[in-house]
């Protein structure tokens, strides 16, 4: 194991890792955001506003109806796809709208840990129950969050624990609790699986009142062993086993995906092996670890800073937020759902229960292309049932003190809007495209046409490469 402390904070807290932090943590920021970022220290801006516990939210609506309480029945049915579909937006206006909070962030990664898919489960209510989980620990404890969500009703029917019974085991959940949610391969048996799937028995839906209950009957009420340990374990006492007996490969798991999520998708192992023990220190209590990895030197380093792919969700609401675009009402968050359904990330629908994979796999020939289109229309003006979103091209340049110097402003814009260095030929190129002719000394964007020429400019600059990484 490297004697290097992976973990150290870092020494130098200015612009540039207040954007690598911000980019990392919310969906978009803004100069002002940076600035805000500045006037705290690192660990107050961190502790005290991207870790802050928040209030629950008020739950979505449809039609100005709260229909999250309602019972899942069928006279209900018809109306799922718009349930469904207004759940999307409002977890869009969450995402746009929680301040400096991580926890948006963190509830996106639990989604794509704790994987369900609504296509399965069909019953949006538990899509939201589910959801509201996440968000309740998306700081907290990941035990007491693992010991939740294998009796989540939205996860007994997506992986069939709600039909598992103790003569008739069903081993779905059993298998990915441990391969994709805690240990990862390697770290457990076959033998492990069938016990661990005995223990989780007896557990069923009432979809009526939306909950799970525990069925006794249904229950494999005999001694198990799992990890050499025998007994007559429970589902919460099966999952404690977990994180007693494998504490260093759960931990190191998860440091893994958080790692992955966070900094970079080739984890360093040593980062990762010093994180866990951080992990395992706070007793599986997740605000630690971030607090730790968001401040650490390592984290903020070159090779991590504009190394991540932004994910299609992230890649469009951060574009709004960054250009200034506000909306009201769900015209625009139904057309970003189906741009994000072209860029292959909706969400609630995960392609599979290993979630997405992200990074390389979010650019293909045919998204890359869709996020330019998306650009484009921001930037030309796009209008959706009637109603029109643009860029004001004058009002967002003119935000910079270096509007009317030309070299100073596309330096300026670009270190604002592209987290990854950009070489001084690219720099030239968007300069060039910018001035469309016009000598640099005459720049103005008082002068005629210079929307026009900031248009092209800023449509340049959101289809370069390096405006896909955060």
């Amino acid at each position: 194991m490297s004697t290097k402390n992976y973990l150290k904070k870092i020494s130098v807290w200015d612009a540039d890792a207040a954007r690598h932090i911000l980019s990392r943590s919310l969906f978009g920021f803004t100069k002002d955001d940076v600035t805000f970022a500045l006037t705290k220290t690192l660990d107050d801006f961190v502790d005290n506003y991207l870790l802050l516990d928040l209030a629950e939210p008020a739950a979505p609506q449809y039609n100005g109806a709260d229909w999250v309480t309602l019972p899942h029945n069928v006279t209900n049915q018809p109306s799922y796809t718009n349930w469904f579909r207004s759940m999307i937006y409002w977890w869009y206006n969450l995402m746009l709208t929680q301040g400096y909070s991580l926890r948006e962030k963190m509830v996106l990664f639990l989604h794509n840990h704790f994987v369900s898919e609504y296509g399965t489960v069909q019953i949006p209510q538990l899509i939201y129950i589910q959801n509201k989980l996440f968000r309740q620990y998306a700081f907290g404890n990941f035990i007491d969050l693992t010991k939740k969500v294998t009796i989540d009703p939205a996860m007994l029917i997506y992986l069939n624990g709600n039909v598992s019974t103790g003569s008739s085991p069903n081993e779905n959940y059993a298998r990915e609790l441990q391969e994709l949610f805690t240990l990862g391969i390697g770290n457990y048996t076959e033998d492990d699986i069938k016990n661990m799937a005995l223990a989780l028995t007896g557990w069923q839906v009432n979809g009526g009142s939306l909950t799970s209950f525990f069925n006794q009957s249904r229950w494999a009420n005999k001694s198990k062993t799992i990890y050499g340990k025998t007994g007559n374990y429970t589902y919460d006492q099966a999952v404690d086993l977990i994180f007693t007996e494998k504490p260093i490969p759960a931990s190191e798991f998860l440091c893994r995906k958080l790692y992955r999520e966070f900094a970079y998708y080739e984890p360093n192992t040593d980062y990762v092996t010093q994180l866990a023990v951080v992990m395992r220190n706070n007793n599986f209590n997740l605000k630690p670890v971030l607090s730790t990895m968001l401040k650490s030197e390592y984290f903020h380093s070159v090779d991590i800073r504009g190394a991540r792919i932004k994910p299609p969700v992230e890649f469009l609401l951060s574009s709004l937020k960054q250009l200034g675009i506000t909306y009201s009402n769900n015209d625009l968050p139904n057309y970003i759902r189906a741009i994000a359904d072209s860029l292959q990330q909706t969400l609630f629908n995960p392609p599979d229960v290993r979630g997405w994979e992200g990074q390389r796999k979010w650019i293909s020939t045919i998204t890359y292309p869709n996020r330019n289109v998306y650009t484009d229309a921001l930037v030309n003006g796009k209008t959706y049932n009637s109603v029109s979103y643009k860029m004001n091209v004058l009002v967002y340049a003119r935000s910079y003190p270096s509007s009317e110097k030309a070299v100073q402003f596309i330096e300026d814009v670009t270190k604002q809007l592209i987290q990854f260095p950009l070489s001084q030929a690219r720099k030239d190129s968007l300069l060039s495209t910018m001035l469309d002719g016009t000598a640099v000394e005459n720049w103005t964007t008082y002068s005629p046409g210079a929307d026009t020429r900031l248009q092209k400019f800023f449509k340049a600059l959101m289809r370069l490469p390096e405006f896909q990484l955060s």
